[in-house]
């Protein structure tokens, strides 16, 4: 059974809170303020460059009305931001496999758009997918499942699944009434046992089993 499966980004299929990182101490130096650290930014990710932007602001006490052109600052750099970035182990041939079997894939993230579809291309990702949609590609992003949605209706017909790391995909995925495949290695802030998920899992060496598997059972 051929499916349509939609991939969270950062944090899922790709470890990018290293360069994150790095461009928000390079602007924070500008600023005459302390790093924070690659936790911290781990922990920013995942609602967006604005809300990063936000939660960066409060770690060191940049007053709101700087919002604005920090952030325009960031989304300068963002597009650049590829050189520390890695998909994690496995996906290259998870959606190899994935593709090999007939299901048509998309990506659903809240980074934005031109980052996003840079360093897909960087990493030679961009490939496999159908359908790429970004945290500006619409006028609201995840949580709200309209993202999704859109994504999946940009791959045609088939069952829909949905993989992410975060507690914002699980809600979204929740929200979408759609399956859910949380890779637990990833960004979340909240253990497992608290999200919304249908399968976990830590390798996508499992991946494919596991779709295939979970594609039987809703049969």
């Amino acid at each position: 059974m051929n499916a349509r499966i939609v991939f969270d980004l950062d944090g899922t299929l790709i470890d990018s809170a290293p360069d994150i990182h790095g461009i928000a101490n390079a602007i924070l130096s500008e600023e005459g303020q302390e790093p924070i650290s690659l936790a911290q930014a781990r922990d920013f990710i995942g609602n967006g460059a604005s809300v990063f932007v936000q939660k960066m602001r409060a770690a060191r006490s940049i007053p709101e009305a700087e919002h604005p052109r920090l952030l325009a600052s960031f989304i300068r750099r963002y597009d650049h931001a590829v050189m520390l970035t890695l998909p994690y182990p496995g996906v290259v041939e998870a959606l190899a496999a994935l593709t090999a079997k007939g299901h048509r894939l998309g990506v659903c993230t809240n980074k934005p758009i031109r980052p996003t579809r840079a360093v897909l291309a960087h990493l030679g990702l961009d490939r496999w997918f159908g359908t790429v949609w970004g945290g500006d590609s619409l006028p609201v992003h995840k949580p709200d499942p309209a993202p999704l949605h859109a994504a999946f209706e940009a791959l045609g017909d088939g069952p829909r699944l949905y993989v992410g790391d975060s507690d914002v995909d699980a809600e979204t995925a929740q929200r979408a009434e759609v399956p859910f495949l949380l890779f637990t290695e990833g960004y979340r802030k909240v253990p497992v046992s608290e999200m919304h998920h249908d399968v976990p899992f830590d390798d996508f060496a499992t991946l494919p089993a596991l779709v295939e598997r979970l594609l039987a059972s809703a049969a």
